[in-house]
Formats: structure tokens, sequence, C-alpha cells
């Protein structure tokens, strides 16, 4: 029960910060989503750090992970939502903010991880 109430806990503060995120760099005018993709490239960095520590002569606790990795992060990160914005484009006809959008997600998320990973070392 108790890593339920951690993971919980994390979650919420993890949505909330990435709301407001979204809120201060999505643009209305243009149609990008700086948000999501500024939250889930930063999401990815945490993630690596915080997954680095913990592998790193075990620095964090299980509980520890628990709240920042699967909590924080999988709150702060959002598939559903970068899912959504492709659909628009797609929808729209924007196929280069698509392609961009799609790639640079993945490959500066991916990066982003194992650069966090890597200054834990």
């Amino acid at each position: 029960m108790k890593q339920l109430l951690l993971v919980f806990i994390g979650g919420g503060f993890g949505s909330v910060l990435r709301f407001l995120i979204g809120k201060a760099l999505n643009s209305t005018e243009s149609g990008i989503p700086y948000g999501t993709f500024a939250a889930n490239v930063l999401g990815s960095l945490l993630i690596g750090v915080i997954l680095g520590l913990a592998a790193k002569n075990e620095s964090l606790s299980q509980n520890q992970t628990l709240l920042l990795a699967t909590g924080f992060c999988g709150g702060f990160t959002t598939f559903s939502t970068f899912a959504y914005e492709n659909h628009v484009f797609l929808k729209s006809g924007d196929f280069a903010s698509f392609a961009i959008y799609t790639i640079g997600s993945f490959v500066l998320g991916f990066l982003a991880v194992f650069l966090g990973m890597h200054l834990v070392r």
C-alpha cells in the first residue's frame, strides 16, 4: 500500500508540473507543442539520472525510485498527449511538423536517457 501511495504522490506532482509547462510553452498560434516536447525530453533526462543513481551502488532505495521514476517521471512525461498531438498534425496535413516532432522526440528522448545515466557514472 505504501508503494502505491508513493507512485500516486509522485505522479500527481509530475502531472501538475507537466500541465504548467504545457500552459507556459505550448503555442496556440503555431500549434507546435513545445511544452509536451520539453516535458518528455526533460523527463527522459530525469529518468536516466534517477535510474542511473538507483543502479549505481544502490544510491536510491526502491521506494525513492518508485516515487521519482515511476511516479514523478511517469506523471511528468506523456505518450498519450504526444500521440494525440501527432494525430492533429496528420489530420491537418502538416506532415513536416509531424515528422520533425516525432523524430525529434524519439531521438532526443533516447539521447536524454543516455545522457542522464552517463552524468551519474
